[in-house]
């Protein structure tokens, strides 16, 4: 078998309103190392659940053609709002020349480890069609509990260690005991992966799974610009392009707090 073609230097974007993006930035590091990464979010604008669906497309569509600028091969929509209600717009403006990836909550494969389950996410999510229609198409055999987390999305995002500890709690009284699954339907969520799995595990039964979405929107992207796992030899330090409401800056301070910020930031300094 002869040398593997990795083709072209790849560059992803990434977009969401805040720092959420930051967990699927790291999956596609993890993947390819050397890819360029475009972290485009709206602090200026966020949070973006309390807006009309009308001011939310804006909002998105502003920060996706802020990373478009940098001609990225794909574009991830690394946030469940902006996917459930912006995702066509993006589509429609952005493709087939750009690639955009939407980010679905993982109740497909929860679901198919047999319940029950527990899919916490933002209150504008909760209860909503799009997440029933989720749990109908893909979990109507198994019990699920749809777990509303006020706060805990701004907590994580500011970095709060108090408000993030009282928000997990909050929701986790709200978890049955037996869940055996919990979907984090937030991709700030994902951050705080393992405080969640401590807040909900109980003692005496099987492990918790835990179920996000950073690494299969990752993977996603790669077979959509035709790029496969691994470095490519010899490939020069990876770029990291930081835009916050569309200005060039550095990665936030709270983005540090967090194991993915580091990892990012350590690998390669924003420019």
């Amino acid at each position: 078998m002869g040398p593997i073609d990795y083709g072209d230097r790849v560059k992803i974007a990434l977009m969401d309103s805040g720092i959420g993006l930051l967990a699927a930035a790291a999956a596609v590091r993890r993947l390819r190392p050397d890819a360029d990464l475009v972290l485009s979010s709206d602090p200026d604008g966020m949070p973006w659940g309390p807006r009309t669906t009308e001011d939310l497309t804006a909002r998105a569509l502003a920060v996706a053609e802020a990373a478009a600028a940098h001609r990225p091969d794909a574009l991830i929509v690394a946030c469940n709002t902006a996917s459930v209600h912006a995702l066509p717009t993006l589509r429609a403006r952005l493709e087939p020349g750009i690639p955009v990836i939407g980010t679905v909550p993982a109740i497909k494969p929860a679901a198919a480890g047999g319940g029950p389950v527990a899919i916490w996410a933002t209150p504008a999510t909760t209860g909503s069609p799009y997440q029933r229609g989720l749990i109908e198409q893909f979990a109507s055999e198994v019990a699920v509990t749809e777990v509303p987390c006020p706060g805990l999305a701004d907590a994580v995002q500011y970095a709060d260690e108090k408000a993030i500890d009282e928000t997990i709690a909050a929701a986790a009284a709200l978890t049955p005991p037996d869940v055996r699954a919990v979907v984090l339907g937030c991709t700030h969520y994902e951050l705080v992966a393992e405080r969640i799995r401590a807040a909900v595990q109980q003692p005496h039964l099987p492990p918790l799974v835990l179920h996000g979405s950073a690494g299969a929107v990752a993977a996603q992207a790669l077979r959509r610009t035709g790029e496969r796992p691994g470095a490519a030899p010899d490939a020069a330090a990876p770029g990291l392009t930081v835009l916050l409401s569309g200005r060039e800056e550095q990665l936030p301070r709270e983005a540090l707090t967090y194991a993915e910020g580091r990892m990012l930031a350590a690998v390669s300094p924003a420019l």
